[in-house]
């Protein structure tokens, strides 16, 4: 049942306060001129690649873009929906759920790398008159190269404005009662209709592994997800693990990688494994052309049976109440 939450800040006259709702961001198109302008954007981000420029800028431009590019497109083009990119669509659904969920208070959906862009939404916001600014980042555990990353455009966007708003940022939840209820929900969901599995795996972003030793907090929180969805579940430790995926580059990440521990798990013959990816608000390239077909592939050539991708939790309703459930709470910060 959906839950409507009321009482929060003004929306009109002085102190209009507005919601700022940013994922990670998508190409335009499933192009490979338009994939290489996302990539180009994306893997500037120092905070992504903590490379010197002198050094990185070469590599990116001279070797990852020209043989990226194209690959990346196709692997687009497989999942694209009509109305565009996966992670666009099912966020844009995403905020207009929250929207409804939240009456009295504006929410806009922004992309860190991408369009629309987190300026253009927060230029249109100033027109509008917001002083007020709560920013929602669609990252459930904390990563410099993820959550910071959307704190530092928000914050060179409005040091440019005569008038600065008052401004408040949702650094994670991935301990959110609400968000591991709607996790938890939509895992039993699968089961119900499809049986439980020998193994459930959780499956996170990858990072270099010194992200981690720089301070980073992303794997203590990964794993605090993943041993609390799994104590929900009732799971005995052989019966889940976790992982990470999308790695790129020589140097190591954070392990165990997911396509290798796929791969051991089918030489064992593993008969039934679902996957969930806990970190993706909705899917995206990463969990439906990565997990659900690439990863599968890779199950299933080692000798494995049948792998299940359990979709992100998107525009479900306990995921939609979650969110504004969360959003209410820190909009109740501010005095009405």
């Amino acid at each position: 049942m959906s839950q409507t939450f009321r009482d929060s800040p003004k929306t009109t006259g002085p102190g209009r306060t507005a919601v700022l709702v940013v994922n990670l961001g998508t190409p335009d198109a499933a192009t490979p001129a338009a994939v290489r302008r996302y990539l180009a954007q994306f893997l500037h981000d120092y905070r992504v690649v903590e490379l010197t420029r002198w050094l990185w800028c070469p590599i990116l431009h001279g070797v990852i873009l020209p043989l990226r590019a194209r690959r990346v497109a196709r692997n687009y083009a497989s999942v694209w929906m009509a109305e565009g990119s996966p992670l666009l669509v099912l966020t844009r659904r995403l905020a207009q759920a929250l929207q409804h969920a939240l009456p009295d208070v504006p929410v806009r959906m922004a992309m860190r790398y991408g369009n629309p862009s987190i300026s253009s939404v927060l230029r249109t916001l100033e027109a509008e008159g917001m002083t007020r600014l709560l920013v929602l980042p669609l990252y459930p555990q904390y990563s410099a190269s993820t959550s910071a990353t959307v704190l530092d455009a928000v914050n060179e966007e409005i040091s440019t404005w005569r008038r600065v708003p008052e401004l408040r940022f949702i650094a994670d939840y991935h301990d959110d009662s609400g968000w591991l209820d709607a996790m938890e929900a939509r895992i039993r969901s699968h089961w119900d209709l499809k049986g439980r599995p020998d193994k459930l795996m959780f499956s996170f972003h990858g990072l270099p592994q010194r992200f981690e030793r720089a301070g980073d907090p992303y794997p203590r929180q990964c794993e605090a997800g993943a041993a609390a969805l799994a104590a929900r579940l009732e799971l005995s430790p052989d019966q889940w693990l976790m992982t990470y995926q999308s790695r790129f580059g020589r140097e190591a990440w954070l392990q165990p990688y997911t396509d290798k521990t796929l791969e051991a798990l089918g030489k064992q013959g593993i008969k039934t494994i679902d996957v969930v990816c806990p970190g993706f608000a909705v899917d995206c390239l990463e969990t439906l052309e990565e997990i659900a077909v690439e990863n599968n592939e890779v199950f299933r050539h080692a000798g494995g049976g049948e792998l299940r991708y359990i979709s992100a939790l998107n525009d479900e309703p306990g995921h939609v109440a979650a969110l504004a459930g969360l959003t209410h709470r820190h909009l109740l910060g501010w005095p009405h």
